[in-house]
């Protein structure tokens, strides 16, 4: 069975990429790396909704360190950035480095994301972001590759919005860091 690391940003968005892989002989690891998320307590609101879903599962699941400052210091300068912008472009480079780092770690040879399952985020961004990690680290040791698959094809879109209503998954509606909030509060 072909192992996958799977950088989650939360339930919704992973809920019917799991279901997938699960359905389709990959067996998921979820590792949640979202540094970008303030406050702490939305934070860890979206981190429990989904260890509650990968224990349902019974999908392995790890969390990153929390490290808001050092998220910070990596999008410095383009904090007025508009969404989809050279902000969230650097945000992901951040996470999904982390994310191919600890896949090479694991001995896991591909990493994929469940931000390619938002609507709200750009899947050029994405693309871009995971296969330069997996160049970066695979220059740095064991070879991993980057899934850039659209996650909201083949009915997976569809499938997540049943998925959030019969889970009751907490469901937000801002990425995550406190320039999008801001951002959603200003409309």
């Amino acid at each position: 069975m072909e192992r996958v690391l799977l950088h989650a940003c939360c339930a919704p968005c992973s809920a019917a990429i799991l279901e997938w892989m699960m359905a389709n002989g990959v067996q998921p690891y979820i590792y949640y790396c979202n540094p970008n998320i303030t406050p702490r307590e939305e934070y860890e609101h979206r981190r429990d909704e989904l260890k509650r879903y990968a224990e349902r599962l019974g999908v392995p699941f790890e969390e990153a360190p929390y490290d808001h400052e050092a998220w910070l210091e990596a999008v410095r300068g383009l904090e007025g950035e508009p969404e989809r912008g050279k902000r969230c472009l650097e945000c992901f480079r951040y996470r999904l480095m982390q994310s191919a780092r600890r896949a090479q770690e694991l001995g896991i040879e591909i990493f994929t994301t469940s931000l390619a399952s938002s609507r709200w985020k750009s899947l050029e961004q994405t693309t871009e972001a995971g296969n330069e990690a997996a160049e970066t680290v695979s220059r740095e040791g064991a070879s991993v590759a980057f899934d850039a698959r659209n996650w909201r094809k083949g009915g997976l879109q569809e499938r997540r919005q049943q998925l959030l209503k019969e889970m009751q998954f907490y469901n937000q509606l801002w990425c995550g860091c406190e320039f999008s909030r801001r951002k959603e509060e200003e409309n």
